[in-house]
């Protein structure tokens, strides 16, 4: 009797660091979108004779990473020469770490949630190891042309390997998007897969539910979106259950594949190669890695908040699980979020202004958190509404222009004339107006009818162009109809 089969997944991420250098050189680390082979130099390119120079801001960025993720730090650690031969690899080899990498041992815990984005349960996927690397170039085929670009060549990576604990497409995809908030959130890495500083390997394999044995498996290389992460492994699955029935078991051998974007799925490449393909041994020109338990303990106390942390305290404060998710996925969001709220010292006011008004007015014209207003402005605008000079509805109209024009309240509220009149004369003039055209709504409040208070109001509001004080608008009012 077959048994149902189980599936067993495990991820292999490429983070670009976000440092200002490369890997072992001075070169620019911000290449994209450059001419090609304009950010280069004979130690990124290869040259004989040269040496390179470990970057210190990407090792102190790889630790931080390596202790968010609960791993352990050698304290000692060296680079090893990875053999390939492929033409964006420069050197011929690349510099890496395998038999002592930077950290081991750690965890990642990340929520899998519904369609509605409730959180139906947390899940855990062990990290087997973080270590760092230097990046290949990047090859353009144009027919029988193949054209090198090495501005890519020598960035700064981290590698983080897990074990094989996820069970499902989505619970990769899960795991994936809780780590780049946290590579984020580190200031790790900008984590911008249409940029390719996020890529993904993703290795698949069956076995029957209730056994323990990993059986051989299909490495899906360089996925750069959680879109293509998703698919590759939904459609590997489905072709290697086939695979199952057809062949009574499971793939005979490693092996690796491609993913197809454009058709949807997965091409096989070759065979999958092994540690002795590669003839790692360590890399004689750089010393290995010393770190004291001083030094690490040093970036630890400088670890920022960690995204799940965060939501915690949203929810705490009263937001629900949607409006804290979409604060932690965007840190923009998030700044202005906490400017608000500690200026206000209202959740639901800061929620109301950040995640209802801003973002509405921001999808209605099609424009990203990055294409509006930020922090300081929105404070100019509550600023401007707390101390009197324009009124709550205004606000709104405000913050609209803002989202349209980039220009600052204060420059829109002279503009469209829209500064609050509190001026207990001319409310009151407009008081004793409201009362002789509205004699019915008058009387009506004077036998008992509250609610018509409101009509008197709306009438003062429209002749004031909504611009009349509506506190001092109703106090006033409410006096007068006493007496």
């Amino acid at each position: 009797m077959t048994l149902p089969l189980e599936t067993i997944i495990g991820l292999e991420v490429h983070a670009q660091m976000s440092t200002r250098t490369k890997m072992f050189c001075g070169c620019d680390n911000d290449a994209f979108g450059k001419a090609a082979n304009t950010t280069i130099c004979p130690i990124c390119t290869g040259h004989p004779g040269t040496l390179p120079t470990p970057n210190e801001e990407a090792i102190r960025t790889a630790i931080r990473t390596s202790l968010a993720l609960g791993c352990t730090i050698r304290k000692e650690c060296h680079f090893d020469r990875k053999h390939y031969f492929y033409p964006d690899l420069p050197y011929g080899f690349q510099i890496s770490q395998y038999d002592f990498p930077l950290a081991e041992h750690g965890e990642l815990k990340f929520d899998i949630h519904n369609h509605s984005g409730n959180i139906l349960h947390e899940s855990t996927c062990r990290i087997t190891r973080l270590h760092m690397e230097n990046d290949a170039g990047k090859l353009t085929h144009r027919g029988s042309t193949t054209l090198c670009d090495y501005n890519r060549a020598g960035t700064p990576l981290m590698e983080i390997v897990t074990e094989p604990d996820l069970r499902s497409a989505q619970e990769a995809v899960a795991f994936a998007q809780e780590l780049r908030r946290i590579l984020i959130a580190l200031d790790a890495s900008q984590a911008d897969m249409f940029k390719g500083m996020m890529r993904f390997d993703a290795s698949i394999s069956l076995r029957e539910n209730g056994t323990e044995k990993l059986n051989p498996r299909s490495e899906i290389k360089n996925l750069n979106s959680f879109k293509s992460l998703e698919k590759a492994l939904q459609y590997e699955e489905k072709r290697l259950v086939a695979l199952w029935k057809e062949c009574k078991g499971p793939l005979p051998h490693n092996i690796t594949v491609g993913w197809l974007d454009d058709e949807e799925k997965t091409k096989i490449l070759r065979e999958k190669e092994e540690a002795q393909d590669y003839r790692y041994f360590p890399e004689p020109d750089i010393p290995p890695l010393y770190f004291s338990q001083k030094d690490i303990d040093e970036i630890k106390s400088r670890l920022p908040s960690l995204p799940r942390e965060r939501q915690q305290q949203y929810i705490s404060l009263g937001l629900n699980e949607k409006q804290a998710q979409q604060l932690i996925d965007q840190p923009k969001l998030c700044v202005m979020f906490d400017a608000v709220y500690k200026k206000t010292n209202d959740a639901k006011r800061a929620a109301s202004l950040v995640l209802t008004q801003l973002l509405g007015f921001l999808n209605t014209q099609e424009k990203s958190v990055h294409d509006g207003p930020d922090a300081t402005a929105l404070l100019e605008l509550i600023e401007q509404i707390d101390n009197g000079t324009i009124s709550a509805h205004a606000g709104k109209e405000v913050l609209e222009a803002m989202t349209q024009t980039g220009k600052s309240a204060s420059v829109l509220i002279e503009e469209k004339g829209l500064r609050q009149i509190s001026d207990d004369r001319i409310i009151d003039d407009l008081v004793q107006k409201a009362i002789q055209e509205n004699p019915k709504a008058v009387g009506a409040y004077k036998n008992g009818k509250k609610q018509a208070l409101g009509a008197i109001v709306g009438w003062v509001m429209k002749k004031s162009k909504g611009q009349a004080n509506p506190e001092k608008v109703n106090a006033i009012l409410k006096k007068e109809l006493q007496q």
